[in-house]
C-alpha cells in the first residue's frame, strides 16, 4: 500500500451555488476566511471596504479576510454565482507558494469560464460526500491556478489586437440572440475577419464561434427554467434557428440535453454565500 502525506497551503471551509429569485440583497459581513466568488450569469455588485466591484459572467472576485463586504442594491433576477470559503495556511507555505497566491488578481475575467464552472460543480458534488476528502483542496487549487493564469494574460495583453478582441467579446455578450458571425462582427468592428478570429483566439483561447455558442447556451439555461417556453422558442430567443442544432450545441457545452438540464436544475444544490 502506498501512503502519502500531503501538506496543502489552503484549507477549504465550504462552498455553494447561489441562484437569485430577484429578491433580497447580500448582507454586510466581515469574515475571517477568504471568499472566492465566480459569476456564471448576470452581474454581482458588491463592496469591500467601500470599493465597488461589478462582477459579470465569466469573472471572479476574491474577498479578503478581515474586510467588510456588502452587496450593492437588490439581487438581479438573472444572477447565478458560485462561492467558496477557504483559509490560507501561512505556516504550511514556502515562499514560492506564497508568491503564487499573491499573483491571483482580486477581480479578473477568465478565458475558460466553462472549465471553472465544471470545477465548481465537481467541488459541490465532492462536498456532498459524508467523509471529507482532500479532493476539495485539490479542486480549489485548480481553480486558483486558472485565475492566476488569467491574471498573467491580462497583464501582458495590452495591445490593439487584444482591445479589438474585447470589443468583439462585448458584442457577443449583447448581440448573441441576433444572427451574428465572425464576418458580421468584423464588419461591425471595421477589420479583417481572419485577423479578428486570430486575435480573439489568442486572447480568449476560444474561436469566435465557440464563444458565441457558450453565450447562447448560458442564456438558454436561464430560459429553460420557465415552463411557458417550448424548446423551439428557447432556441429562437438564443439565436438558434434550428432546435436540433440547439440540442447538439447545448449538450456539447453542458453534457446534458436541454430537458435533462431542466430536470437537474430542479434538484440542484442551491444555497446562499
Amino acid at each position: 500500500m502506498l501512503e502519502l502525506s500531503i501538506a496543502f497551503p489552503i484549507r477549504v471551509q465550504n462552498g455553494g451555488l447561489f441562484i437569485s429569485r430577484g429578491v433580497g440583497s447580500h448582507p454586510a459581513r466581515r469574515l475571517n476566511s477568504w471568499e472566492l466568488v465566480f459569476v456564471e450569469r448576470g452581474e454581482l455588485k458588491i463592496r469591500e471596504e467601500g470599493q465597488l466591484f461589478r462582477v459579470q459572467a465569466g469573472e471572479s472576485l476574491l474577498l479578503r479576510p478581515g474586510c467588510q463586504h456588502v452587496g450593492e442594491g437588490q439581487f438581479p433576477g438573472d444572477l447565478k454565482f458560485y462561492w467558496l470559503h477557504f483559509d490560507w495556511l501561512e505556516s504550511a507555505v514556502d515562499s514560492a507558494l506564497r508568491q503564487t497566491l499573491l499573483s491571483i488578481p482580486q477581480h479578473t475575467s477568465v478565458s475558460h469560464p466553462q472549465y471553472i464552472i465544471a470545477l465548481f460543480r465537481q467541488f459541490l458534488s465532492e462536498q456532498e460526500n459524508v467523509h471529507r476528502s482532500i479532493a476539495l483542496e485539490c479542486i480549489l487549487l485548480l481553480i486558483l491556478q486558472q485565475l492566476s493564469a488569467a491574471g498573467v494574460e491580462e497583464s501582458v495583453g495590452d495591445s490593439p489586437g487584444v482591445a479589438l478582441a474585447w470589443k468583439a467579446q462585448q458584442s457577443i455578450r449583447t448581440q448573441f440572440h441576433l444572427p451574428i458571425s465572425t464576418s458580421t462582427l468584423a464588419k461591425e468592428l471595421h477589420c479583417n475577419a481572419d485577423y479578428l478570429g486570430r486575435v480573439y483566439r489568442r486572447t480568449f483561447r476560444l474561436t469566435l464561434t465557440e464563444s458565441l455558442h457558450r453565450q447562447r447556451v448560458m442564456a438558454a439555461e436561464k430560459l429553460l427554467i420557465s415552463d411557458s417556453l417550448s424548446l423551439t422558442e428557447v432556441a429562437a430567443r438564443c439565436g438558434f434557428n434550428d432546435s436540433g442544432y440547439f440540442r447538439q450545441i447545448f449538450r456539447k457545452h453542458t453534457g446534458l440535453t436541454p430537458a435533462a438540464w431542466k430536470r437537474r436544475y430542479c434538484k440542484e444544490h442551491i444555497n446562499s454565500g
